[in-house]
């Protein structure tokens, strides 16, 4: 889920722990697990500082360690204890405990949408994108402000928030079958498909759809109950070419092959070289496909500029490419003075 989300989920998290009956009873650990619970429902998402370092860094780990089993523990262990520190007459135990349940929701929650995480890391190092709610779903949200304003106004918060969360249960029970059957028609259509990637939309009744066979790539919507194919690409396996290869050292690249299960490449020739594109096909917005990884070579099939990540003009990927260049010469000056 979006950052605006996760915070709604956390003062909504605290008025479910008013529950408690030792929260209810004790301030000092209500004012604990308040501001436990709201921290917890977004520290998984803390490693968004890695964009400061580069979008590689950010693609490649973003929602992997922050979202794995142990650090779902030691999110929950260290913003407890920190938290104690300064209100020690709170109940440890139930600041912990709350505090944790925060951070698995935030977790649980994340693996719904296109983008996934590694949740069962390192038991399972593999993405889990489920695929059935919008990053930012705004009933979901509306619901927590709904709950927030009826809190305001005097409304047990405890009761008033657990009615809300069973009812997003439902509806996360609701949204699974609907993409379960999206699916099911899919795969009727291509009895054959080897994948079927499903990314929900802000409406309902519409989903976006990547549709793998032997042969070819399907990009299509489902909506209205039918399926609409919008393009159709030849697949094609990553060939064993000097010039892809060249680039698959890049490590924006690598962050690109590591994140995205369903692309299309190209090898676009240039004056002063080529420029090697890869595509992610689950983002398709208005005809065009934002999420991409560009490594830029030049004859020699030196790596001279890279970027991967959203576009929307090409202006900014071209800055974006030449910037990267830069940055690769003066590394490279680097090394060589090194030695």
């Amino acid at each position: 889920m979006d950052t605006a989300s996760h915070a709604v989920m956390g003062v909504g998290i605290a008025g479910l722990a008013t529950l408690d009956p030792v929260i209810a009873e004790n301030a000092a650990t209500m004012h604990a697990v308040a501001i436990g619970v709201i921290i917890g429902s977004q520290a998984p998402d803390f490693d968004t500082v890695l964009k400061m370092k580069n979008n590689a860094s950010y693609i490649t780990n973003h929602r992997g360690a922050t979202h794995s089993i142990p650090a779902v523990l030691l999110w929950s262990i260290l913003i407890s204890a920190v938290i104690y520190l300064f209100i020690p007459t709170a109940s440890l135990f139930h600041l912990w405990l709350w505090t944790f349940l925060a951070v698995v929701i935030h977790v649980f929650v994340d693996i719904f949408n296109a983008y996934g995480t590694k949740a069962l890391a390192p038991l399972r190092d593999k993405w889990i994108a489920i695929g059935s709610i919008n990053i930012f779903d705004p009933f979901i949200f509306i619901l927590h402000i709904a709950g927030m304003l009826l809190w305001l106004t005097g409304a047990d918060p405890g009761y008033t928030f657990l009615s809300i969360y069973m009812i997003i249960a439902l509806y996360y029970v609701w949204r699974m079958k609907v993409r379960n059957r999206v699916i099911r028609h899919a795969r009727r259509l291509h009895p054959h498909a080897t994948h079927v990637f499903v990314s929900p939309t802000y409406r309902w009744s519409e989903f976006h759809l990547v549709i793998r066979t032997q042969d070819h790539l399907h990009v299509a919507t489902w909506k209205k109950k039918s399926i609409r194919y919008l393009e159709s690409y030849l697949f094609e396996p990553i060939p064993d070419d000097p010039i892809i290869q060249a680039a698959l050292e890049d490590q924006n690249l690598s962050a690109f092959l590591s994140f995205s299960p369903t692309y299309r490449w190209e090898i676009v020739g240039r004056p002063f070289g080529y420029d090697v594109v890869f595509t992610d096909l689950r983002y398709r917005s208005a005809g065009y496909y934002p999420f991409i990884s560009v490594v830029r070579l030049n004859r020699d099939l030196t790596i001279t500029g890279s970027y991967t990540g959203w576009i929307y003009d090409l202006e900014k990927l071209e800055y974006k490419l030449q910037t990267s260049g830069k940055s690769k010469k003066k590394k490279r000056a680097r090394l060589l003075n090194a030695t």
